[in-house]
């Protein structure tokens, strides 16, 4: 099976150092089911592909089979697994580009963080569900997909098409993300793995879908198939990405009491609200309250926020602004910025940076929101975010919110942060120490606030703190 990856990105031989293979060079690296060979059959400044080909041993294959694979005839032996992308080569293609996949190119570190014009290539592809399946999972990625259904014989056309599709993709894309957009959808799109999925395939997939999975109209589809239809584990993967992720209309389910308060007849309980849309109620509240007319959403993501904001004509004007380039499009698409009326758009500026460093395009503002911003900043930069946004910009509020770490235990799936980028994430008396440690410095009074039903013993899921500087009228925080 192939899978080839080009750019023309100048200089474009700079793919070998973000997939950390030589272009000189064949490389290969042991399967337990084969060999996978890395190497470029083209590669200089205008143009450059790599090629990662599987060799897989049937035999071999049959040895390190799942359990829910067949045991009888000679299906072990005699199938498409050679020939046709599958699990098989997801598999080699985290373990040979696994360094690439995270994002990480010491030699290149700009061009592994910018989107990259790519073309990739599967001759071969199981396709549960025919091309339009494939450009449902690809195109709202940002890819402009060619799926052509390959015939089971060009000689008989009467005998009609295979269940494989010859797949290629076109787009901008950071190469990390475009990885693990491979890595995830190739078995979705086959409906199967070669191996046993355990517990821990949610968080290979959470890992793998950070920053692009919990936005994805097709989400509940994804989980399903990559977790191979086990309901229990595709729960549990999909009230993660709730909790994760601002789009999904999933949530997670409250801690069920021991005694719970009877239902009136004939009245059906209240829907349970996903801690992601409280936590933007909460925020918008907060700006009602403290009179903003100007907003800076610092650390938008996908712009669920911004979205709330421009619905409200209060908010005369918007900043939007995060280091992703990948979220920013994906705010683009998710506002229609194309088709966005000329007075709405004229509200809003969308644009990328980082927290760290001055910039004068968030100064001026009302307000600014770090919305589950800060918990993605390696502590020694806080300093650096703190100075930049409190100190420089000045902002007559600043609105905060960050995970309440020990709320977490009431997560029963949860082992360790609540994702995967976060660097830290406090409790209720860490979040204050930070919060009043800032104020102090910058000259702002402080008020908290919670996000969510608080619990009785760990407090509510997300905490909240509101900096108002100090000698500016109070509008409705006390």
């Amino acid at each position: 099976m192939l899978l080839t990856i080009s750019t023309t990105a100048p200089p474009a031989t700079d793919l070998g150092f973000l997939l950390h293979k030589h272009p000189d060079r064949v490389q290969e690296f042991g399967q337990s089911f084969g060999t996978a060979l890395v190497f470029y059959p083209e590669a200089d400044e205008e143009r450059c592909t790599a090629a990662l080909m599987l060799d897989v041993d049937p035999v071999r294959l049959a040895r390190t089979r799942g359990r829910t694979s067949p045991d009888f005839s000679l299906g072990q032996y005699v199938n498409d697994r050679p020939y046709a992308a599958s699990s098989l080569l997801a598999v080699a293609l985290g373990d040979v580009f696994r360094t690439a996949r995270a994002g990480r190119c010491d030699a290149r570190p700009e061009a592994a963080a910018r989107p990259l014009p790519l073309t990739i290539t599967l001759p071969a592809l199981p396709c549960r569900g025919g091309p339009e399946l494939a450009r449902s999972l690809f195109e709202p990625l940002g890819w402009r997909v060619e799926a052509q259904a390959v015939p089971l014989d060009p000689a008989f056309p009467e005998w009609g098409d295979s269940r494989y599709v010859r797949l290629v993709l076109h787009g901008e894309v950071r190469l990390a993300d475009a990885l693990n957009h491979l890595y995830v959808l190739l078995p979705v799109l086959d409906d199967a793995k070669h191996y046993w999925i355990a517990a821990d395939e949610v968080d290979k997939l959470i890992r793998a879908g950070e920053g692009w999975l919990a936005g994805h109209p097709e989400r509940a589809l994804i989980a399903r198939r990559y977790l191979g239809r086990r309901r229990a584990l595709q729960r549990t993967a999909l009230a993660r990405l709730a909790e994760l992720g601002d789009e999904v209309e999933e949530t997670l389910a409250p801690p069920v009491e021991e005694e719970a308060e009877p239902q009136p007849p004939g009245e059906e309980p209240p829907p349970v609200r996903p801690l992601s849309a409280l936590r933007r109620e909460a925020v918008l509240a907060a700006l009602t309250d403290v009179g903003a007319r100007s907003v800076a959403d610092l650390g938008c993501g996908s712009g669920a926020l911004v979205a709330d904001l421009l619905k409200r004509p209060e908010f005369g004007r918007i900043a939007a602004m995060d280091v992703s380039a990948h979220a920013l499009m994906v705010a683009r698409r998710r506002l229609g910025l194309d088709r966005m009326p000329d007075a709405q758009r004229g509200r809003l500026e969308l644009f990328q940076g980082a927290l760290t460093y001055t910039d004068d395009r968030i100064a001026g503002f009302d307000a600014a929101v770090l919305m589950e911003v800060i918990e993605h900043v390696d502590p020694p930069r806080l300093a650096a975010l703190e100075r930049v946004v409190l100190g420089q910009a000045r902002p007559g509020h600043v609105i905060v919110t960050t995970p309440n770490a020990e709320y977490n235990v009431r997560y029963e799936w949860l082992t360790g942060h609540r994702h995967s980028d976060h660097r830290f994430e406090w409790s209720r008396a860490e979040f204050a120490v930070w919060a009043r440690a800032a104020a102090e410095r910058y000259g702002y009074d402080i008020t908290f606030r919670p996000v969510g039903e608080p619990d009785p013993e760990v407090g509510p899921p997300t905490q909240m703190v509101i900096f108002a500087r100090a000698g500016r009228e109070q509008e409705g925080v006390r």
